[in-house]
């Protein structure tokens, strides 16, 4: 292969740079792998394009960080602009370098003053990432708009999926068809978001869990983002990523620097499967993933909200103990005048009207009850009913002549104001030092409405994430043992940044199993089951008022990291028991296993599953959201097992028929006794299982285990 091409390769994926410059290098191929005598016999001159039609002489390229100065009229890489100049770059190329599975592009435009680098990565589990970082190299100042990385896809890419959402109903997938045009998801709400584009996919027409080529690219980012499906009658297909800019929120002196967000990319040839296969191997492979066994938490909020009291609390943390929880969680109302919704943000300080002792009476027998202590906390807000905003209402964002319009009764703090960051941080520090604090909840219940810097009146959502990272960075790097959990009015804030300083995110604050069945697949497209909080809540749901038997909401909770929100001193502890007990059990394989999907025609129903590394053990859920209009329903196959082995198929306790999960009428099915059926893996993903007829909104799981592998279940 030749120095005009490079070519990265790993796990079955494939990057191939066209470096013939001058200007920036383009991406001739991502996705399946090749190999380099492959490329050696001339990859770009089979595939350049005719020069025909194009808006200048030649042919048009567009690279990573697509140019007008190259014949591109699509969306450009870089804007900006020098008071009205330099608004239109012509990049050359200096420097590539390149290190193992990464490369590192560096060029240059003196006419507009501006140096550009750009680093990819190829990461072992065929993960892609990239980023760019634009330097001013000339005196006065360059306004940045925009600094957006594309990939480009095949045309047979016909279909886009990505998400949309609100609070209550996050990650919910909606699929259009990849015409021409552009297409653009923004999201402007200062936080990730429910309604942004999470993972934005382009593949084959009718792609599905298991089946269909995809390309699927994440804004790793938790402000403002865009992501970008953008295709030319040119016959050139791209997806983009980047950071949104606010007017006049980055401007460059002269030796200053702006880098994008990370973004992250897979190929797969196994359907909506192999994208999330790739993710979790990468986010799994990281230094700092979670190691230990995750613990089943107790959550205070939906059993006591802003009403505590020691005694209480007490009875609650005595119950949590009972049924084997081994975090207990205390929730908002413990600071300052936090009597409900209204005030005391910001006022972080044990409430000495509540809790007249301090957190020590609670902390000490939570802990002495052989559980970890938590604390909720929202730091990035302020009540303007609050000690701290009579205090420094120079605190609070704002355009600089007015205050926002509140949210929920409070104000966002200006964490990019040096005294209000040490604030914070100082706090944290001494609550996080007094207490045996093990994990923090931390929350972000508004929108960033006019967030600007009260002084200048500048916009400020990317000083503001910035200033969450280093404040985030701060607090675990002097307290390296704190767990946090990213909550953001639940499932706003989740993305492979907050990520790099969080354990964990909160998928919703709707823990009603009938939504959570749909929040907790699309989010798993992502991210690995153990980084996903799932709780196991009321017989009647806080947030829908929707009645579930508990089969239905644990056999859900299961699938993620455990926790229970709901008044455990009026549960049925014994029952519940059991189902902390199942989730110890499996939850080796649930956070270390691949996680499927089978491809089911029928609506009524859908199949999780997730199946050891090794493939002697599996867990599958069979769930039915609805009547099916098949009665009996038909056959599903069960994805993911080693073809030539044979497995002991059965229902897995405590959630099987025999709990009133099936229909009240009709003979039971041969293989839903404890006795079940020996297939082997070829004839489960073929033929595979009769559907029961499950009622609706009912969850049965089913253990499969190799003859080889025990695999215990409890009948």
């Amino acid at each position: 292969m030749g120095p005009d091409l490079l070519h990265l390769s790993a796990a079955g994926v494939s990057l191939v740079l066209d470096c013939r410059g001058p200007g920036l290098p383009s991406v001739t191929h991502w996705g399946a792998a090749l190999d380099d005598a492959e490329l050696s016999a001339g990859l770009s001159p089979a595939t350049d394009p005719q020069p025909i039609g194009f808006s200048v002489d030649g042919t048009v390229r567009p690279s990573l960080i697509p140019e007008q100065s190259s014949g591109w009229l699509g969306t450009p890489g870089l804007a900006g602009h020098r008071d009205g100049r330099a608004w239109a770059t012509a990049f050359r190329v200096t420097a590539i370098d390149r290190a193992d599975d990464a490369v590192h592009i560096r060029a240059s435009d003196a006419a507009a003053g501006l140096d550009l680098a750009v680093d990819l990565e190829l990461h072992p589990a065929g993960v892609l990432r990239a980023r760019a970082a634009v330097t001013a190299t000339a005196p006065g100042a360059y306004w940045l708009e925009h600094l957006t990385l594309f990939l480009p896809v095949p045309e047979r890419a016909a279909e886009l999926l990505d998400f949309t959402g609100h609070h209550l109903r996050e990650r919910h997938p909606q699929r259009t068809a990849f015409t021409h045009g552009l297409r653009v998801r923004e999201n402007r709400t200062g936080r990730t978001g429910y309604d942004s584009a999470y993972l934005l996919c382009a593949g084959t027409e009718g792609f599905g869990n298991r089946t269909g080529e995809i390309w699927a690219l994440h804004t790793a980012f938790s402000g403002g983002a865009r992501s970008i499906a953008e295709r030319t009658y040119h016959g050139w297909s791209a997806l983009g990523g980047g950071e949104l800019l606010l007017p006049g929120e980055v401007s460059l002196a002269s030796g200053e620097t702006y880098q994008t967000p990370w973004v992250y990319a897979v190929h797969s040839l196994d359907g909506l499967d192999g994208v999330s296969s790739r993710f979790h191997r990468h986010l799994r492979g990281r230094p700092h993933h979670p190691s230990k066994p995750r613990p089943v938490v107790v959550n205070t909020w939906e059993a006591v909200y802003f009403d505590h009291d020691l005694a209480r609390l007490s009875e609650l943390a005595k119950a949590a103990a009972a049924i084997g929880a081994e975090r207990f969680v205390l929730d908002d109302g413990w600071f300052g005048s936090r009597r409900d919704d209204t005030s005391g943000l910001g006022d972080w300080f044990v409430s000495p009207e509540v809790w007249p002792d301090g957190l020590g009476p609670l902390v000490d027998l939570v802990r002495g009850l052989g559980l970890e202590f938590g604390l909720w906390v929202e730091p990035e807000m302020i009540s303007p009913d609050s000690d701290l905003a009579r205090a420094h209402p120079d605190w609070i964002m704002s355009t600089g002549d007015r205050l926002p319009r509140p949210a929920r009764h409070q104000q966002v703090l200006d964490l990019a104001n040096p005294a209000a960051f040490e604030h914070v941080l100082g706090r944290l520090d001494a609550l996080l030092t007094e207490y045996a604090i093990a994990y923090l909840k931390w929350d972000h219940n508004r929108d960033l409405v006019e967030a600007g810097h009260p002084g200048t009146g500048r916009a400020g959502v990317h000083d503001q994430t910035h200033a969450l990272y280093r404040l985030l960075d701060e607090l675990r790097a002097r307290h390296p043992g704190v767990e946090i959990e990213s909550c953001s009015s639940g499932g706003g804030r989740v993305d492979l940044e907050i990520l790099e300083r969080s354990d964990r995110v909160w998928a919703s604050d709707c823990i009603d199993a009938h939504e959570r069945v749909a929040i907790q697949r699309w989010t798993s497209l992502l991210l690995p089951l153990e980084l996903i909080g799932s709780h196991i809540g009321a017989p009647e749901s806080h947030t829908t008022r929707r009645s579930l038997p508990l089969a239905t909401r644990a056999g859900t909770a299961v699938f993620g990291h455990l926790g229970i929100e709901w008044d455990l001193t009026s549960a049925p502890l014994p029952e519940l028991a059991e189902w902390v007990a199942l989730y110890k059990e499996l939850r080796e394989l649930l956070h270390t296993g691949t996680l499927v999907h089978a491809d089911l025609t029928d609506p009524a129903y859908s199949v999780t599953g997730v199946v050891a590394a090794d493939r002697s053990d599996a867990l599958f859920a069979l769930i039915a959201t609805a009547t099916s209009a098949s009665y009996p329903p038909g056959t599903v196959g069960l994805p993911g097992l080693a073809e030539d082995r044979t497995y002991h198929v059965r229902p897995q306790p405590p959630g099987h028929v025999a709990d009133g999960n099936a229909a009240a009428w009709g003979a039971a099915l041969p293989w839903c006794t404890p006795q079940g059926v020996r297939l082997n893996g070829r004839t489960l993903g073929t033929v595979g299982l009769r559907l029961p007829v499950l009622y609706p909104d009912r969850v049965l799981l089913v253990r499969v285990s190799a003859d080889s592998a025990p695999g215990r279940v409890t009948e």
